[in-house]
């Protein structure tokens, strides 16, 4: 191999990807929403699941839903946002944020879009158990940072808006009743987004099409109704310039385990949420990669209306 290949994967190694900073404060307020809800619901029987992602048969690809809980016959569909300064809504009930900066930001019709999410996803349930379910679905807008400013009609919207605080009291004081078991297991059957985070702390979200690294690793992976887990060690010496493979990946998925040796220019495919298409991550920037169980429910909602 030749130096100049040698010498570019050994700078990819040490470069450094440093976290979106004002996209990773959403992160982060949207796991600790969850770890909170699991806790503030788990006396009264609610079951949370984050980063929901449903087929959306009418718009083509597929479509988030920050937290669903399901609890007795109830789902709670929920949009979290985290924003500061203050908003406003307009007549076509477009969600308009003024930051504390100075600049303005349009998030289009909030409100609209998880209460679609809402009905596709009560109609996919109905689909998959053959009726009509009688699911009580609310759709919840849960704003989480104190320093924020709601105007009065958000109220008027159809939709509970709670703060976090609110948004806690709401699982730890209500008692759902007994659990719908097929609405617990339709919530189970769908996926999440793919994780992939590179070297310095960057999280690239999205679908991962091919780990690239043959169909060895592909056949051992493949059928898997767990998480896949990955984490990568690189040494970024100058003495590693002169390893065959300088790189060691290890790979676990449930109580399967395998360890392998990443060969220079080695990359995986994955289609990055936002961007327009899939493209390769060279391994040799990659730190670990959490791949979510891939969806029961792809097929469903293939014979719906159009909502």
């Amino acid at each position: 191999m030749k130096f100049a290949q040698r010498l570019k994967w050994w700078r990819e190694r040490r470069r450094h990807h440093p976290p979106d900073d004002i996209h990773r404060a959403g992160e982060l307020a949207e796991q600790r929403l969850a770890k909170i809800s699991r806790a503030a619901g788990k006396k009264n029987g609610w079951h949370v699941f984050e980063s929901v992602r449903i087929p959306d048969v009418e718009q083509g690809g597929k479509r988030e839903i920050d937290l669903v809980i399901v609890g007795g016959n109830t789902l709670l569909v929920v949009e979290q946002k985290h924003w500061s300064g203050s908003f406003e809504i307009n007549g076509d009930e477009e969600f308009i944020q003024h930051r504390k900066n100075g600049t303005t930001h349009n998030h289009s019709t909030v409100n609209q879009r998880i209460a679609r999410k809402s009905r596709m996803l009560v109609a996919m349930h109905n689909e998959r158990v053959g009726n009509d379910d009688g699911v009580d679905v609310r759709v919840v807008l849960a704003f989480t940072n104190r320093n924020l400013d709601w105007p009065a009609n958000v109220m008027g919207l159809g939709s509970a808006v709670k703060d976090e605080a609110g948004f806690i009291a709401l699982l730890e004081d209500e008692n759902p009743g007994p659990l719908n078991e097929a609405l617990l297991e339709t919530l189970q059957g769908f996926g999440t987004w793919d994780e992939v985070e590179l070297n310095g702390g960057l999280m690239c979200k999205g679908d991962v099409l091919d780990l690239g690294l043959g169909e060895a690793i592909n056949e051992w992976q493949g059928g898997r109704r767990s998480p896949l887990k990955g984490a990568v060690v690189h040494p970024r010496g100058i003495l590693s310039l002169f390893r065959t493979s300088a790189s060691r990946l290890t790979l676990h998925a449930g109580e399967r385990h395998v360890e392998a040796q990443l060969p220079y220019g080695k990359s995986l495919k994955m289609h990055v949420v936002g961007r327009k298409s899939p493209e390769d991550i060279p391994w040799s920037t990659v730190a670990s990669i959490n791949l979510s169980t891939p969806s029961l429910n792809d097929g469903l909602g293939q014979d719906l209306e159009k909502p």
